[in-house]
């Protein structure tokens, strides 16, 4: 049974690193990438991220976390408890439009979940539905797997996943999801899409690794890809702080990474090497993942919300 998250908030540092997204990652066989190895628990404080050119490199730092950049993304580019609430199965929302697009950009969030439900979505949902007003973008947030047809996919190119937890998605709903990918498209991530679809290896894949476990929430750091740009180096910020099944450096493009002497891991760390930001190429599509999120308070702080305009325009290579 995976862990369910916890409502105390830590802090932590986040890295930045500076190299683009690299070649195109293939859809899987059917089985995870390399798996990241574990260790001794962190010690505690906060959490840190630094860059240092195309890799990350971990900063120290005491009593909160930080991200620090860890690669650079072609484009433009708060501490709370976000609590959950009830695991929610079903749909809760049907489409909520936006300002019509400019510059063919339309957008697609799709925020269902079928276990742990996080209290941060509907914050979420208003966030990006600014900002997609604010940039001339078209958007739409939906709990409605049934969306996920050719037809009803096809006035979108780019989908995110906000939040979404457990199986949400059916068969043919994830071979349309798969073709529209295929297509050209792009995906973003955003927290607990990685507790998303652990079944679906494709899935697995696009979206890079799937959660393993997190300590208490806690503060962290994040610079010059789309979506890192603009931001400290490191950031330090109080997040949830993911760890993953595997490590997904091997297959994806590192951005932000976070340093696990900054902040309390316990058993949910990943060895000193611990991504939570990254980006990639896959399946004729481009994916892009961030763990930041769990709290409501992220969706009201600037450089979260830049990231996620930044990844945006990534993903659909503007």
């Amino acid at each position: 049974m995976r862990l369910r998250r916890s409502l105390l908030i830590f802090a932590g540092y986040l890295s930045l690193g500076s190299v683009a997204c690299g070649a195109k990652q293939d859809a899987p066989s059917g089985v995870e990438p390399t798996a990241g190895a574990g260790g001794a628990s962190s010690s505690s404080g906060g959490g840190a991220l630094a860059s240092r050119g195309g890799s990350d490199a971990l900063a120290g730092g005491g009593g909160s976390g930080a991200l620090a950049q860890g690669g650079a993304l072609s484009g433009q580019g708060g501490a709370g408890s976000g609590q959950g609430g009830a695991p929610s199965g079903g749909a809760a929302s049907g489409g909520v439009g936006s300002s019509s697009g400019a510059g063919g950009v339309s957008l697609l969030v799709f925020s269902r979940t079928a276990e742990y439900r996080h209290d941060s979505i509907p914050a979420g949902v208003r966030a990006l539905t600014k900002l997609a007003a604010d940039r001339g973008w078209s958007l739409a947030a939906t709990e409605d797997a049934s969306q996920f047809s050719d037809t009803g996919l096809a006035a979108y190119n780019a989908v995110i996943f906000l939040s979404t937890t457990g199986n949400v998605l059916d068969d043919p709903e994830q071979a349309a999801f798969e073709r529209f990918i295929r297509a050209g498209n792009g995906f973003i991530g955003i927290h607990s899409a990685t507790d998303t679809e652990y079944d679906w290896a494709w899935y697995g894949g696009l979206v890079g690794a799937y959660f393993r476990e997190h300590p208490s929430i806690q503060a962290a750091e994040d610079q010059t890809h789309p979506a890192t740009r603009g931001l400290p180096n490191p950031w330090r910020r109080s997040d949830e702080w993911y760890a993953f099944k595997s490590n997904p450096r091997p297959n994806v493009h590192v951005l932000l990474s976070l340093d696990e002497s900054s902040y309390t891991a316990g058993t949910a760390h990943m060895d000193g090497d611990h991504p939570v930001a990254w980006c990639h190429e896959y399946d004729g599509g481009r994916a892009f993942y961030t763990a930041l999120g769990h709290t409501s308070e992220s969706f009201s702080d600037p450089l979260f919300i830049n990231q996620l305009a930044g990844a945006v325009t990534w993903v659909l290579n503007e």
